[in-house]
């Protein structure tokens, strides 16, 4: 009995230290881990400061009272309003700090009705000091939450120290090359020593420049205030046609994924710049497309 036992230990024996120098053995451990790990990556961060809205440059051939009703088709309760949308068809009053104060009056009514707010505005580029003050004070009229802007390089500080009086977040906007803010490091030098001023990050702009929308994403962890949401049908061309998010070249799965770990706590603002007439089924496609794939989100 003593021999059998003996016999037994030297082949579980034997066994251990085949299995500790197998190679593929260990391989397969670390690809566990690994495999572990990545899992636990991939599912951290929230979705819960999401919130879908609509850039109304979208609907830029209407007055802002048929934007609004067309937002509203599409069950959408947030916007970011251009400066300069007529607020009624063939009327002169248009939005913007000029508007008196019965039309923003009027224009608060019709945000009221329908449960729709105004998250942010723009993209502006105020000419001086005194034109971004006037910014900021319809910004806090209206309850915003930041300012989508392409600052002058002279204008930052001026403009983080309004932002920081006002309480409203300056968004910096990309727009194709060869714009000064084409490349998220442009937008990183404006961040730097001013806390008030972040991202907007488009999405579609960011491809027509060549750049991967995540690895900019990525670059600007921490700073995304706002984020715009389209889709082109060629990468790396800076005139390159939209078309409905999910059916052009920008994988969006990766870009919501990477917000998610971000905890990104902002609006996306879907901005389609095509079938301008007619283009409200194709903001109802997308917002159905981000509902589907940030609900899938794992």
């Amino acid at each position: 009995m003593k021999k059998i036992a003996c016999a037994c230990l030297g082949i579980v024996c034997a066994m251990m230290l085949t299995q500790c120098n197998n190679p593929s053995s260990q391989t397969g451990g670390s690809d566990s881990t690994a495999t572990s790990k990545d899992s636990t990556t991939a599912s951290s961060g929230s979705t819960a400061g999401f919130k879908i809205g609509i850039q109304m440059w979208t609907f830029r051939l209407f007055s802002f009272e048929e934007a609004l009703a067309k937002v509203d088709s599409a069950g959408v309760k947030h916007i970011e309003a251009f400066v300069g949308m007529p607020l009624v068809k063939g009327g002169s009053a248009k939005f913007g700090w000029d508007m008196t104060d019965a039309d923003k009056a009027k224009v608060k009514g019709w945000l009221d009705s329908k449960g729709i707010n105004i998250v942010a505005m723009g993209v502006i580029s105020p000419k001086d000091v005194a034109e971004w003050k006037k910014a900021f004070d319809l910004a806090k009229y209206f309850g915003l939450s930041y300012i989508t802007a392409e600052p002058k390089k002279d204008q930052w500080g001026a403009v983080d120290s309004l932002a920081g009086a006002y309480g409203i977040k300056v968004a910096i906007h990309d727009h194709p090359k060869p714009n000064a803010y084409w490349h998220p490091d442009s937008v990183l030098a404006a961040i730097q020593g001013h806390p008030n001023i972040g991202s907007c990050a488009d999405i579609g702009h960011w491809s027509r420049n060549g750049l991967d929308p995540v690895d900019c994403l990525k670059k600007l962890d921490g700073h995304i205030y706002g984020v715009h949401l389209k889709d082109i049908v060629a990468f790396d061309k800076t005139d390159a046609a939209d078309t409905v998010v999910g059916k052009g070249v920008i994988k969006f799965d990766p870009v919501f994924q990477e917000l998610k770990r971000q905890n990104f706590n902002g609006m996306m603002s879907i901005e389609h710049e095509s079938n301008w007439e007619h283009n409200l089924p194709d903001v109802i496609e997308t917002v159905k497309f981000y509902n589907d794939h940030v609900a899938a989100l794992k």
